[in-house]
């Protein structure tokens, strides 16, 4: 029995074939009209002769296989573990259809396993949240090897045929300190495309394996009918192990995702009797636009679904960190030198980096584990430092590697408490990784962050994670399951320590941008985009995280020289304009003229921070091809939600014609340029009906301009 309603504007299909397959269908309500049947057969070709080719192939809104279940398809072993034998013996049992959500209940009776795909309307119209829970209802242990968030089959509904030269999948890879690259290639460039007899399944498998889950790629998938302008996209909300799948079968894609399976993340899973399971939620859109109109929609998902913020985040503060400036050096007099100095400027965070804890000789950088203050940088304490910011008006902050320990101090050697693989210390380059679920080790990290964090009166805490488990840890089940309870583990330690630290700004940082997931980004305040600290790419992947995650939570570095002049200075402090400014850099240096421009950079973002708070992005010009030596210029428009105000931030790089540059504005009513920030050394902007024109001059210029109606 087929089922059709709508949820949050999204028409969804549950389609039961002949097979008893069932399959799950999404488009936007708005573009049913323009639905066809599909085909039946193919003819009129060489290979119909004498072999019927397949058209129709099921799929299951459902993919899971259980350890004593086959692979069912030719030639997938290695490539996706979708279709087994396990999917074949589901069969749909019923559903429960309420107000926000659908519950659709699949079983196996042969083990009396129940499978429940949930189906939630997001807070924004034209998304969902998914997920799946299996419960062992049976008598004996199961064993899980896969089990999918999510599956969105019959890609796509608007063609009769097998849309040749129509679909596109849109991706985005990362690398440390160059995130979010976008890949958007063809079903065909990804050899995808049907055979000549249709039955055989081909799979895009991808995703990342370890703790770092922006890695390689995002966790993120869409696929675009260019013909119909239709998308669907779905994003992960997990910090471990993940993969995504885009798959053929005959002649239409599926996309699904959830936990790496065994193949690809080494998890497997126990279910013992009476045992339930779920799995991390999806984040799925579908809409009628293009790219960013899909996108801006999970974004905006992961702001309302955030939440509510400590107090001191209504208005979006500035940080300075001093990173930048003592490179893992920080002391007492250095930190209130700089607050002297800053003093004024208008910001509010004031956070101490690494370096404030005693460095064994065997450490080359970082100290983690045992976090003892440094008395010959902070004679007195870290705590008399933080009582002389809070009186001169700043929020004190500071840097944490909390999850893990490096040689030479004495929680290193702690190796019980620490994760373990074929029972030994699991060790990655200098560090070794704390068991997050050993009440130990919680009770440790209450006594060494907690308690300091309270008896230091520190409103402000960076964490840093800077490397991954990789594989997994020993757990009895499998090491992937060892690093799915790892991560759950993560998790509930950010929620302990959140909640027992009051009005706890927390920033989530991976040596830079490795955690810039929904998951990680709703445990945080905020997040930083990269350790791009001073590159000419900070504009580049800036801009980019417009399309990931909520401008409010990315924390932009602006690392600032007393060489630079005023072109350099704007360059770096608009780049800072795409999200959170954070300021870094010998500033104690820089002359007066140079701290006022930095004055009004902060009172120009001050003024912008309601727009970056509650906005949407259009995106201008084009993303340069290569990111260390970009040409050409890119831009945004972020306006916010009730039309009245815009902010307009643009970099122009190399390469340009010498000439002006001329943007063409987004059709809107904020056409009154109330507020600018720009090197006009080479001439002024000139905003003439819905055009800005650029002034022609050297490479690598900034600006930034709001306007109203």
């Amino acid at each position: 029995m087929n089922r059709r309603l709508t949820l949050n504007g999204l028409l969804i299909e549950r389609v039961t074939h002949e097979s008893g397959k069932t399959e799950l269908h999404l488009c936007p309500a708005e573009a049913e009209s323009r639905k066809v049947e599909h085909r039946k057969s193919i003819t009129g070709r060489p290979e119909c002769k004498v072999i019927k080719p397949i058209v129709e192939v099921p799929d299951s809104m459902v993919q899971l296989k259980l350890a004593s279940d086959h692979l069912q398809v030719n030639f997938t072993g290695g490539m996706t573990m979708q279709d087994s034998a396990s999917v074949e013996n589901l069969a749909f049992v019923g559903e429960e259809v309420g107000a926000t959500g659908i519950v659709t209940r699949f079983q196996d009776e042969r083990h009396g396993l129940v499978v429940e795909q949930h189906l939630e309307a997001g807070p924004v119209e034209g998304t969902l949240l998914a997920w799946s829970t299996v419960i062992n209802q049976g008598e004996s242990p199961l064993t899980l090897e896969m089990l999918s968030s999510f599956v969105l089959s019959g890609i796509t509904p608007f063609v009769s045929d097998d849309a040749p030269g129509r679909l596109k999948v849109h991706r985005f890879r990362s690398w440390w300190s160059n995130e979010g690259r976008l890949c958007s290639e063809s079903v065909e460039a990804l050899h995808l495309e049907r055979s000549w007899s249709g039955f055989n399944l081909v799979s895009e498998r991808f995703g990342q394996v370890g703790t770092m889950p922006v890695r390689k790629f995002f966790p993120f998938v869409a696929v675009e009918d260019t013909g119909a302008g239709v998308l669907w996209g779905a994003q992960l909300a997990w910090a471990g192990s993940w993969q995504m799948e885009v798959s053929r079968r005959g002649d239409q894609l599926s996309l699904s995702g959830g936990l790496a399976d065994y193949e690809f993340g080494h998890w497997k899973k126990v279910l013992q009797p009476g045992e339930r399971m779920s799995t991390p939620v999806a984040h799925l859109a579908c809409v009628q636009g293009e790219l960013s109109d899909l996108t801006g929609k999970l974004v905006r998902m992961q702001e309302l679904l955030l939440p509510e913020p400590p107090p001191s985040e209504a208005d979006l503060p500035v940080i300075f960190n001093e990173w930048c400036t003592n490179w893992g050096s920080p002391s007492h007099d250095k930190t209130l030198a700089l607050a002297r100095r800053l003093l004024g400027t208008g910001i509010r965070y004031l956070v101490i980096d690494d370096g404030w804890a005693v460095r064994p000789a065997e450490a080359t950088m970082q100290s983690n584990g045992d976090w003892i203050v440094d008395r010959q940088k902070f004679p007195d304490g870290i705590g008399a430092t933080c009582r002389q910011l809070r009186e001169m008006g700043f929020t004190p902050g500071i840097w944490f590697e909390f999850e893990v320990c490096n040689p030479g101090s004495k929680a290193f050697e702690e190796s019980a408490h620490h994760l373990q693989r074929e029972g030994k210390p699991l060790r990655v380059g200098s560090r070794r990784f704390w068991n997050l679920n050993d009440a130990w080790v919680q009770d440790y990290l209450g006594k060494k962050l907690i308690d300091f964090l309270n008896e230091n009166q520190l409103g402000y805490l960076k964490v840093d994670y800077n490397d991954t488990i990789g594989i997994g840890c020993d757990h009895p089940d499998s090491i992937g399951e060892g690093l799915r309870q790892h991560v759950n583990g993560i998790h509930a330690t950010f929620k302990r320590i959140r909640e027992s630290v009051k009005d706890l700004v927390i920033e989530n940082c991976s040596s830079g941008g490795h955690r810039l997931e929904p998951s990680m980004m709703a445990l945080t305040s905020m997040s930083s985009f990269s350790d791009a600290h001073e590159s000419r790419n900070i504009p580049v992947i800036a801009r980019q995280m417009h399309y990931l995650i909520p401008p409010r939570q990315s924390q932009i570095w602006a690392v600032l020289y007393p060489e630079d002049d005023d072109q350099r200075l704007i360059y770096s402090l608009t780049a800072a304009l795409y999200g959170r400014m954070c300021l870094s850099g010998p500033v104690h240096d820089l002359s007066d003229g140079q701290m006022d421009l930095i004055k009004e950079a902060v009172a120009f973002y001050q003024s912008a921070a309601p727009i970056i708070k509650d906005g949407h992005t259009r995106f201008l010009g084009q993303t340069p091809d290569n990111w260390n030596n970009p040409t050409g210029w890119q831009g945004i428009w972020r306006e916010d939600e009730k039309g009245e105000r815009a902010l307009l931030v643009v970099h122009a790089f190399d390469g340009l014609p010498e000439e002006e540059l001329v943007i063409e504005l987004p059709a809107s009513a904020c056409r009154t340029l109330a507020l600018s920030l720009a090197d006009t050394s080479c001439g002024e902007p000139v905003l003439t009906g819905g055009r800005l024109i650029l002034p022609n001059g050297p490479a690598y210029r900034g600006y930034a301009f709001l306007f109203g109606k």
